[in-house]
Protein backbone atom coordinates (compact mmCIF):
# COMPACT_ATOMS: atom_id res chain seq x y z
CA UNK A 1 0.00 0.00 0.00
CA UNK A 2 3.01 2.17 0.69
CA UNK A 3 3.82 1.72 -2.66
CA UNK A 4 0.94 2.97 -4.48
CA UNK A 5 0.76 6.27 -6.34
CA UNK A 6 -2.87 7.21 -4.42
CA UNK A 7 -1.06 6.69 -1.11
CA UNK A 8 1.91 8.56 -1.81
CA UNK A 9 -0.43 11.66 -3.02
CA UNK A 10 -2.77 11.52 0.04
CA UNK A 11 0.56 11.67 2.04
CA UNK A 12 1.82 14.72 -0.16
CA UNK A 13 -1.69 16.87 0.31
CA UNK A 14 -1.55 15.84 4.04
CA UNK A 15 2.16 17.33 4.23
CA UNK A 16 1.31 20.32 2.33
CA UNK A 17 -1.62 21.04 4.51
CA UNK A 18 1.16 20.89 7.40
CA UNK A 19 3.45 22.94 5.98
CA UNK A 20 2.24 25.44 3.48
CA UNK A 21 0.92 28.06 6.42
CA UNK A 22 4.65 28.24 7.60
CA UNK A 23 6.43 28.92 4.67
CA UNK A 24 5.41 32.76 4.61
CA UNK A 25 8.11 33.02 7.28
CA UNK A 26 10.87 31.21 5.06
CA UNK A 27 12.72 34.67 3.71
CA UNK A 28 12.46 36.00 7.13
CA UNK A 29 14.46 32.72 8.33
CA UNK A 30 16.67 32.66 5.60
CA UNK A 31 17.56 36.02 5.96
CA UNK A 32 18.14 35.98 9.93
CA UNK A 33 20.18 32.86 9.87
CA UNK A 34 23.02 33.48 11.97
CA UNK A 35 21.75 35.93 13.54
CA UNK A 36 20.45 36.26 17.05
CA UNK A 37 16.19 36.84 17.06
CA UNK A 38 16.50 38.31 20.22
CA UNK A 39 18.13 40.64 22.62
CA UNK A 40 17.91 41.63 26.36
CA UNK A 41 15.81 44.42 27.24
CA UNK A 42 17.44 46.32 30.56
CA UNK A 43 15.63 49.71 31.95
CA UNK A 44 18.81 52.16 33.00
CA UNK A 45 16.66 53.43 35.72
CA UNK A 46 17.26 49.98 37.73
CA UNK A 47 21.27 49.54 37.07
CA UNK A 48 23.21 46.81 36.93
CA UNK A 49 21.13 44.69 39.47
CA UNK A 50 17.81 44.87 38.01
CA UNK A 51 17.27 41.58 36.26
CA UNK A 52 17.30 41.37 32.03
CA UNK A 53 14.21 40.43 30.15
CA UNK A 54 14.57 38.76 26.70
CA UNK A 55 13.00 40.31 23.64
CA UNK A 56 12.26 38.24 20.81
CA UNK A 57 11.89 39.28 17.07
CA UNK A 58 8.21 39.22 16.74
CA UNK A 59 8.34 37.24 13.28
CA UNK A 60 10.14 35.08 15.21
CA UNK A 61 7.20 34.68 18.18
CA UNK A 62 4.28 34.64 15.26
CA UNK A 63 6.25 31.40 13.68
CA UNK A 64 6.64 29.87 16.97
CA UNK A 65 2.88 30.39 17.63
CA UNK A 66 1.64 29.27 14.35
CA UNK A 67 4.17 26.17 14.13
CA UNK A 68 2.84 25.04 18.00
CA UNK A 69 -0.53 25.24 17.21
CA UNK A 70 0.59 22.81 13.54
CA UNK A 71 0.05 19.35 12.93
CA UNK A 72 3.78 19.21 12.50
CA UNK A 73 4.40 18.79 16.07
CA UNK A 74 5.57 15.99 18.25
CA UNK A 75 5.33 16.19 21.63
CA UNK A 76 7.53 13.00 21.92
CA UNK A 77 10.51 14.53 20.19
CA UNK A 78 13.02 13.75 22.91
CA UNK A 79 12.55 9.98 21.27
CA UNK A 80 13.60 11.05 17.83
CA UNK A 81 16.89 12.53 19.66
CA UNK A 82 17.42 9.58 21.51
CA UNK A 83 16.21 6.39 18.78
CA UNK A 84 18.52 8.72 16.00
CA UNK A 85 21.32 9.26 18.18
CA UNK A 86 21.44 13.32 17.69
CA UNK A 87 23.32 15.39 20.13
CA UNK A 88 24.78 18.43 18.54
CA UNK A 89 23.46 21.14 16.07
CA UNK A 90 26.06 19.63 13.22
CA UNK A 91 24.18 16.15 13.95
CA UNK A 92 20.68 18.07 13.36
CA UNK A 93 21.88 19.80 10.30
CA UNK A 94 23.52 16.71 8.72
CA UNK A 95 20.06 14.37 9.25
CA UNK A 96 17.94 17.20 7.91
CA UNK A 97 20.18 17.76 4.77
CA UNK A 98 19.68 13.80 4.32
CA UNK A 99 16.09 13.30 5.07
CA UNK A 100 13.95 12.15 2.64
CA UNK A 101 10.04 11.32 2.75
CA UNK A 102 10.30 8.03 5.21
CA UNK A 103 12.41 10.62 7.92
CA UNK A 104 9.57 12.76 8.25
CA UNK A 105 8.99 11.95 11.73
CA UNK A 106 12.67 13.16 12.45
CA UNK A 107 12.18 16.60 10.57
CA UNK A 108 8.76 16.80 12.92
CA UNK A 109 11.05 16.07 15.80
CA UNK A 110 13.55 18.23 15.62
CA UNK A 111 11.32 21.18 14.53
CA UNK A 112 9.72 20.16 17.63
CA UNK A 113 12.51 20.29 19.89
CA UNK A 114 12.77 24.23 19.30
CA UNK A 115 9.39 25.56 19.06
CA UNK A 116 7.91 23.42 21.87
CA UNK A 117 10.95 23.10 24.35
CA UNK A 118 11.47 27.18 23.95
CA UNK A 119 8.54 27.10 25.78
CA UNK A 120 10.59 26.04 28.97
CA UNK A 121 14.04 26.64 27.76
CA UNK A 122 12.85 30.42 25.68
CA UNK A 123 16.68 30.30 24.09
CA UNK A 124 15.93 27.83 21.56
CA UNK A 125 13.72 30.01 19.55
CA UNK A 126 16.45 32.27 18.90
CA UNK A 127 18.93 29.26 18.78
CA UNK A 128 16.45 27.93 16.10
CA UNK A 129 17.02 30.91 13.66
CA UNK A 130 20.67 31.39 14.93
CA UNK A 131 21.78 27.52 14.14
CA UNK A 132 19.77 27.70 11.32
CA UNK A 133 17.83 25.10 12.39
CA UNK A 134 14.28 26.03 11.23
CA UNK A 135 14.89 27.30 7.93
CA UNK A 136 16.55 23.96 7.15
CA UNK A 137 13.30 21.70 8.40
CA UNK A 138 11.07 23.64 6.42
CA UNK A 139 13.71 23.93 3.28
CA UNK A 140 14.11 20.32 3.34
CA UNK A 141 10.17 19.46 4.17
CA UNK A 142 9.61 21.71 0.35
CA UNK A 143 12.07 19.80 -0.92
CA UNK A 144 10.35 16.04 -0.19
CA UNK A 145 6.91 17.38 -0.92
CA UNK A 146 8.17 19.13 -4.09
CA UNK A 147 10.27 15.80 -4.83
CA UNK A 148 7.02 13.61 -4.59
CA UNK A 149 4.62 15.89 -6.20
CA UNK A 150 4.39 19.27 -7.92
CA UNK A 151 6.61 22.42 -6.96
CA UNK A 152 5.09 24.66 -4.16
CA UNK A 153 4.51 28.34 -4.59
CA UNK A 154 6.47 29.93 -2.04
CA UNK A 155 6.18 33.92 -1.86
Amino acid sequence: MEDSLEYKQQLMERYKQMVVPLLKYLPWLEKNAGQSASHYYEDPEFGEHAMTIPVYDSNLMSFVKEAANSPLMDRNYPYVYTRNHIRTHEDERRIITRAGVKEWDILRGILSKYVLGGRTKSALWSQGVQENIFYLVLRQMVQIIEYWDQPLNIG
